[in-house]
């Protein structure tokens, strides 16, 4: 999933230079859901980690 945040970054980058602001704009808001997911995920596992023990 990291991989795809990053590909939806670079595309947003890419977009972004060239002039395309509506591409960049969908490709970076891809990317702040995906980031936000993983974050939530990362913090499930952690916690539910740390009440194990």
């Amino acid at each position: 999933m990291i991989e795809l945040i990053i590909t939806l970054l670079v595309i947003a980058a890419i977009a972004a230079l060239l002039g395309f602001g509506r591409i960049s704009g969908i490709a970076l808001s891809g990317a702040k859901i995906l980031i936000l997911v993983v974050l939530v995920l990362f913090l499930l596992v952690l916690f539910g980690f740390i009440a194990l023990a």
